[in-house]
């Protein structure tokens, strides 16, 4: 039993050994076969996002005989260096990948997949250029102009630095948003880039610009920007504003005039609020620097009432104050020859200083009391009172 167990072993793995160098031995001939045969044909096939094509059939062919492929037809199969002519295609500004075979019927497919544009992109001194989907630039055609989102005002440098780099992937991300919405890329005529590297889009349809900042959050701004036109364009018109700010985060901030700086309006209450805070600590401080003691003001202040005496002729009295020697003096008004009166100032007096008390004989006080005190201020004469109780 084991020696035929063992048999059947040995004939099993023969078997199939002779069957898998057979195969080997019709592969290896059939590849030997191929390489001595001749290309028969060759198809060129293009691919893209759409059917119109920046490079043609007769450009790939051009291509493919540049890399020493001869006349293509008719040429031996082995004189074909596959690998190294597909790296020459890729090397095209519009080729982004390629693929080079050929079949059993010794025909030459050449499968070519096309580089897509997403932006055009102006320079300050007026050059153009395109933009692929990883940021590689691309040139113009002759043949065709792809209808991509417009970018103006890009530094025009030979050697991009890492700012102008990253401001052309911030460029390819937002025109990868236009051309993902159709709504997007019928509006959008063209997004200016000023110097600092903050974009502004002019639209197609309304009389205003709309300023999207930096490329950062790009479909954010969007979005507001679209709830601004559904909630409030949509009711008011399209030519109501000059000016759309999108860039700060949750808002819109719209103005009629195109020349108005916009300010954030948290900022903007921050400041305030800063400015109240120092206006309230100085203040303290300046009350307690500036205002001086109050003192109640003498009558003889020049803030008293200055108007002048009116004398009563039908019952004339003098006016009586208890302390005539310090009446105020009336200032006296002169006319200019115009006629008009002229206002002469009135010198404020110092008021009285109070001295000491000091002993006082009384019959000198008695003989001051018996003099007439003359007023200071121009007065009528005070009538003397007659015995009879009437005046002289």
């Amino acid at each position: 039993m084991n020696a035929k167990t063992t048999i059947r072993k040995i004939l099993f793995v023969t078997i199939w050994l002779c069957i898998g160098g057979g195969m080997l031995t019709l592969l290896l001939a059939a590849i030997s076969s191929k390489k001595k045969g001749v290309c028969s044909d060759y198809e060129i096939t293009l691919k893209g996002p759409t059917n119109n094509f920046f490079i043609s059939e007769q450009e790939v062919e051009q291509l493919l005989v540049k890399a020493g492929a001869g006349k293509i037809r008719g040429e031996a199969i082995e004189s074909f260096r596959l690998h190294e002519m597909e790296e020459m295609l890729e090397k095209n500004t519009w080729i982004s990948d390629a693929e080079i075979y050929f079949d059993n019927k010794q025909v030459l497919h050449v499968t070519v997949t096309e580089k897509e544009p997403v932006a055009r992109i102006f320079s300050t001194s007026g050059q153009s250029f395109y933009i692929d989907q990883t940021g590689k630039k691309m040139p113009l055609s002759d043949k065709l102009s792809a209808k991509v989102p417009v970018f103006t005002g890009f530094p025009d440098k030979k050697r991009l630095s890492v700012k102008d780099s990253a401001l052309l992937q911030e460029i390819r991300e937002t025109a990868q948003f236009i051309l993902a919405d159709p709504f997007w890329l019928a509006q959008v005529a063209q997004v200016d880039i000023n110097p600092e590297g903050n974009m502004e889009m002019i639209p197609v349809v309304g009389n205003h610009v709309v300023k999207l900042g930096r490329g950062e959050q790009i479909p954010a701004k969007f979005n507001r920007l679209m709830v601004f036109y559904r909630q409030v364009l949509s009711k008011t018109g399209f030519d109501k504003y000059k000016l759309i700010d999108v860039q700060y985060k949750g808002q819109v901030v719209a103005s009629r005039y195109a020349g108005d700086p916009k300010v954030d309006s948290v900022q903007l209450r921050r400041n305030v609020e800063k400015l109240l805070k120092q206006y309230l600590e100085s203040a303290d401080d300046t009350v307690v620097r500036i205002l001086a003691p109050i003192t109640p003001l003498e009558n003889d202040s020049a803030t008293g009432n200055n108007a002048l005496p009116v004398e009563n002729t039908v019952n004339p009295e003098p006016p009586k104050n208890p302390n005539p020697g310090l009446e105020p003096k009336t200032p006296s008004v002169n006319k200019n020859t115009d006629g008009q009166a002229e206002k002469k100032t009135v010198k404020k007096q110092d008021p009285p200083k109070i001295s000491e008390k000091k002993k006082v004989d009384p019959k000198k006080t008695e003989k001051k009391k018996e003099e007439k005190k003359a007023p200071k201020a121009v007065m009528p004469k005070k009538p003397v009172e007659e015995e009879n109780g009437g005046y002289n």
